[in-house]
């Protein structure tokens, strides 16, 4: 019973700590991948919970999908970091 609960307060807090990462991270590439290390956890979270449907659908949906779409738009945008060292 301990156990479980360490290991459900060190994914709450790895869950917390790459959301903060992502938000104070100031490359965008990197504040994807510290969401998608996010939803990871969540999942894994979900997965230890016993919900195994939802755990399923985030890393999916939220690890996978929305990833891939963010970095495909952040790669087709124009990056302001490289106009600075022009």
């Amino acid at each position: 019973m301990i156990l479980e609960e360490i290991a459900h307060s060190m994914l709450l807090i790895g869950i917390v700590a790459t959301a903060v990462m992502a938000l104070r991270s100031k490359d965008l590439l990197n504040s994807v991948i510290f969401l998608a290390i996010m939803s990871m956890l969540l999942s894994v979270e979900f997965f230890a919970l016993q919900a195994p449907d939802v755990a399923i659908a985030e890393a999916a949906v939220g690890a996978g999908l929305t990833t891939a779409i963010y970095i495909v738009t952040i790669n087709r945008t124009e990056r302001w970091e490289d106009d600075k060292k022009r």
